[in-house]
């Protein structure tokens, strides 16, 4: 099999009208699993800090997402849930899934807002049960490893007038711990592995973001201002996991900028990408219709660039699946695009969640198994550096085993015919074969047409 430029007509996979939902049960046994996992290490409580931008690990356990604030969450290993809340989060805290002693914390609130009802933060600290002698998790929105720190359980991500107060709230014979692993950890983290219904929820996702970007590809135009075509991604209000990126021409080699005034122009790089809660998807190439409107100094693009970077996707989609090491994903990149000129540094593919990254076992020498439940964004990313720009698939899938495959096709019968419909599409169209537990999220699965005024000219793996 070899890649080359074909006729590929996209099928319109379909889009649900309804977004699933987490039944109040499931934050229930997340929580059990919790102070399940806080009693076999011994922690007594641990607080989970969330902001506007690092909200998954208390929406993971609650269903609450601090909004404009901070908030921090007291799980006690014996005892009910607390919250400290800003005044503005106040009423959104009230709608958690789990029940909640909700505290107003007037510094979590923006600058400026009323400070008077302030309580001094240790008292209102031990009232919720965090006093001397104990062993306490602290879960931000990273941990670190001894690459990093000799001491990596004392490094943390929560603002240091927190760590202060709960240091010296557990006194000398207390202990105050990194705990994010708990929930972050990409084998052991509760969040690594997920439930059926989060991932219907992480296909719906994946259903707008990928269809927003089609209709960007398919209606992209020279003389187009890149405003005009972001407006094409159209969202429908889910809650972004990143910033909207589309640029053209000189911005687009960082890949992250967000779209402008500037006017797109026929033989401009392009790229763009959009994520939500659950999914993200991007696309990059060239604003040509052909291989004649490359520049000189990489008119030999597909050959130089795609096709070694569409045969290296297409293996790392036929090696995913249950029990493979992360290891082996990354070597088969590695092998096909080790040269510097592809310039890939980032982990090709990462857990996805309600965060965009939220962890990976996907690295060099990694012997982290991939497991039923995991979330997987495809991610490989050539940074050339060159005239050569770049290209790009990145897609959402997830992995499941027999049992799981059958619980989702019985509880969402509509999202599995739509899987099934990428897959086939992917084995007799695109020309790779999936394994059974492998479950493309894409309405655009490994879709690339490299040149963007010709969408139906896309990359396959023929015999």
């Amino acid at each position: 099999m070899k890649p080359i430029l074909s006729n590929v007509s996209l099928p319109q996979f379909g889009t649900p009208d309804n977004q699933p939902d987490l039944p109040a049960a499931v934050y229930a046994a997340r929580l059990g699993r919790l102070i399940t996992l806080m009693r076999q290490q011994g922690l007594d409580v641990v607080c989970i800090y969330g902001d506007r931008e690092h909200a998954a690990n208390i929406n993971y356990l609650t269903g609450f997402d601090p909004r404009f604030e901070e908030a921090l969450l007291i799980v006690p290993a014996k005892g009910d849930l607390a919250i400290l809340v800003g005044p503005e989060n106040m009423g959104m805290a009230a709608r958690s899934r789990l029940p909640l002693q909700i505290c107003l914390y007037p510094p979590f609130g923006l600058m400026g807002q009323q400070r008077h009802l302030t309580p001094v933060l240790t008292d209102l600290l031990s009232q919720l049960g965090i006093t001397s002698d104990l062993r306490i998790g602290m879960a931000g929105w990273k941990y670190f490893g001894a690459l990093e720190s000799s001491t990596p359980e004392q490094w943390f991500t929560e603002p240091s007038y927190l760590v202060d107060t709960v240091r010296a709230l557990v006194g000398p014979n207390g202990r105050v711990v990194n705990a994010t692993a708990l929930l972050m950890h990409s084998i052991d983290g509760l969040r690594a592995i997920n439930e059926i219904e989060q991932l219907a929820m992480f296909e719906f996702a994946a259903c707008h973001t990928s269809n927003g970007i089609i209709r960007v590809l398919e209606g992209l135009r020279p003389g187009m201002q890149e405003f005009e075509a972001a407006a094409l991604l159209s969202p429908v209000g889910l809650p972004l996991s990143c910033h909207p990126m589309l640029s053209s021409g000189p911005r687009a080699a960082s890949g992250l900028c967000s779209p402008g005034n500037r006017v797109i122009e026929r033989g401009d790089p392009l790229t763009v990408g959009y994520g939500v809660w659950g999914a993200l998807n991007c696309r990059a190439g060239w604003v040509i219709a052909d291989a004649g409107g490359l520049p000189p100094a990489a008119s030999d693009y597909i050959d130089k660039l795609v096709v070694p970077y569409f045969g290296a996707v297409a293996e790392w989609y036929r090696t995913v699946g249950i029990g493979v090491p992360g290891g082996d994903l990354d070597r088969v990149v590695r092998t096909r695009l080790g040269d510097p000129f592809f310039g890939v540094g980032l982990n090709p593919g990462h857990l996805i969640h309600i965060d965009e990254w939220m962890n990976t076992p996907i690295y060099n020498g990694s012997t982290e198994p991939l497991m039923s439940g995991h979330a997987i964004q495809v991610d490989i990313i050539p940074a050339t550096g060159t005239p050569y720009f770049t290209t790009n698939i990145e897609d959402g899938i997830a992995l499941l085993d027999q049992r799981g495959r059958a619980e989702f096709a019985q509880s969402y019968p509509a999202a599995w015919n739509r899987i099934q419909a990428r897959r086939a599409f992917m084995a007799d169209v695109i020309g790779i074969e999936l394994k059974p537990e492998v479950l493309p999220f894409s309405n655009m699965p490994a879709w690339l047409p490299p040149f963007l005024l010709a969408p139906d000219q896309a990359m396959v793996m023929a015999p």
